[in-house]
């Protein structure tokens, strides 16, 4: 799926002899990449083939068609048109990518990226703002397995050198983190990996490789919830890793040994998604601010952690590595406890209650990241809410959040 080395042949996405896509903005690719002529047959989207078993004309067709299962129909596990189509666009989006694989979660595709790269006896650097699924998978699955996982700062940045053993095998970073959106020193990172031999993984779903292309900054492999912006639409399940060239045949191996697969249906789902992301990234973006800056000037809100906002951690970061903003942040309550923000949430209109995001609709749930820490304490005035901004008016948004203000005050007595 989406392996880069057929780019180079003259067949690539957004090339089909209409100039060098590499030229093109990030939009036009978006919506260039992936239709290769071949797997659209003349019309616009590829469509979504369905299929398991591909029949061959002879027996020398089928033992030769063994030798090259990417990007040629061999059995439906491997992958059609439609799987790759997806797959080659998202690898147009990280320059330096060698290629991606597409998995049936976020969850799937973190969980395959660590188990290539990991072995009995190595030790992963996990940072402590990682998304919850994550870090149960370090400390359950990781740890039967003989990985043992140590946890670290999020502003660490070029600092992580003095955690790198012997043992030492993978880094694993969230920039910004999902739940407290600390952003990363990640070429810090990153410089001080490579200069022992150690290999660095990020959970970019935040940013996705529009706003923050991740190999392009030094990661070996990234990683993506697709199911939040991607898709964008609330509907499918569906994950991706991209690697560099060091670091493709690892991640292809242990993915086609584990069986890792993704419906066409949903694969189409999430092409069709991307084609839109940068018109849907800016409405985020403008929207989550006009919120953010609004929650910021409230009495009862001790924080808003939007990587955008200076008072969030890592902000300078954010303005110097990103191109800009996703629609997921959180805020603090000042003083206040779990019921009186139950108050809050309970009685918005427009925010949906529920896990997830990236989708139109606009979001809101009660986070505590403090259980989850263990390298660097949770320090915070009041409860956490964390809100995903969808594609609704921005004021009635806002006015929908006064008025839980004002339950979150009474509640409060």
């Amino acid at each position: 799926m989406g392996r880069r080395s057929h780019h180079a042949q003259g067949d690539g996405p957004g090339v089909s002899g209409k100039g060098d896509a590499k030229a093109h903005g990030d939009a036009t690719r978006l919506v260039q990449a992936g239709r290769r002529p071949e797997w659209t047959g003349g019309v616009v989207n590829p469509p979504v083939w369905r299929a398991s078993t591909i029949l061959y004309d002879t027996v020398g067709e089928m033992r030769a068609r063994n030798r090259d299962t990417h990007h040629k129909l061999f059995y439906g596990r491997r992958g059609t048109p439609t799987q790759w189509s997806l797959a080659d666009a998202l690898t147009e989006m990280e320059p330096g990518a060698e290629g991606t694989l597409l998995y049936s979660s976020g969850v799937a595709a973190v969980t395959t990226a660590l188990l290539a790269v990991l072995s009995p006896g190595d030790e992963l650097l996990m940072v402590d703002s990682a998304y919850d699924p994550t870090r149960a998978f370090c400390n359950g699955l990781l740890r039967r397995y003989g990985v043992t996982t140590r946890y670290y700062d999020p502003m660490i940045g070029a600092g992580i050198a003095d955690l790198i053993g012997e043992k030492t095998r993978a880094i694993f970073m969230e920039s910004p983190g999902s739940l407290t959106f600390e952003v990363q020193d990640v070429p810090a990172i990153c410089a001080a990996a490579k200069a022992r031999g150690v290999v660095t993984l990020i959970d970019n779903t935040w940013a996705t490789p529009l706003l923050f292309p991740a190999i392009g900054h030094g990661v070996d492999i990234s990683i993506l919830a697709c199911t939040k912006y991607i898709v964008g639409h609330s509907d499918a399940m569906l994950g991706s890793v991209t690697a560099n060239a060091e670091y493709w045949p690892a991640v292809r191996n242990t993915t086609y040994a584990l069986g890792q697969h993704v419906g066409p249906d949903d694969a189409w789902l999430g092409a069709r998604g991307l084609r839109t992301l940068a018109v849907r990234m800016e409405r985020h973006q403008a929207s989550a601010l006009a919120v953010a800056e609004w929650l910021a000037e409230q009495a009862d809100v001790a924080s808003v952690l939007h990587p955008a906002l200076p008072g969030c951690p890592g902000h300078e970061i954010w303005r110097r590595d990103f191109s800009g903003a996703a629609g997921l942040f959180a805020f603090t309550l000042a003083d206040g406890d779990d019921a009186a923000r139950a108050a809050l949430i309970d009685g918005l209109e427009l925010f949906g209650i529920g896990y997830s995001w990236g989708g139109y609709e606009s979001l809101a749930i009660p986070a505590d990241p403090g259980p989850l820490r263990t390298a660097t304490p949770w320090m915070a005035a009041g409860p956490l809410v964390r809100l995903q901004i969808g594609l609704e008016d921005p004021a009635d948004l806002i006015a929908d959040l006064a008025a839980g203000l004002d339950r979150f005050r009474a509640a409060r007595g």
